[in-house]
């Protein structure tokens, strides 16, 4: 993801970029760590690959849990404006690189995550 993020931070104003973020270490929740007061919202993940199926299969392991452990194929975010999405999306697609926009932020008291995802919606705060 280097030429990536290198891209984007010399395109866009850096203060534009509120944060990137590898979903490793903390997988679909580790925006708990970072935020205060804010909802983060993810309803339009990427599918996730057959290999997370497979290990909730053989582990047993509820989706609730895996997204607490795995990043579920969804591996980098950047939280920015939407107005500025686009760019970001078209920079990704220049390195063969899929993306999209997942999700929002909004104002909230505490720290939460929503991920609403083909396998249920699950709701984490911190």
């Amino acid at each position: 993801y280097a030429p990536i993020i290198k891209k984007l931070l010399d395109t866009l104003d850096r203060s534009k970029v509120h944060g990137i973020m590898h979903c490793s270490g903390g997988a679909q929740t580790k925006a708990l760590h970072f935020i205060e007061n804010l909802h983060v919202v993810k309803d339009n993940l990427f599918p996730v690959p057959p290999l997370f199926s497979l290990i909730h299969r053989e582990s047993k392991t509820d989706y609730k849990e895996m997204y607490k452990v795995f990043n579920m194929g969804h591996r980098m975010e950047v939280y920015l404006s939407q107005e500025d999405a686009q760019t970001v999306i078209d920079i990704s697609k220049s390195f063969n690189v899929d993306a999209q926009i997942v999700g929002r932020v909004e104002a909230h008291t505490g720290k939460k995550v929503t991920i609403k995802s083909e396998f249920g919606e699950f709701v984490y705060e911190g």
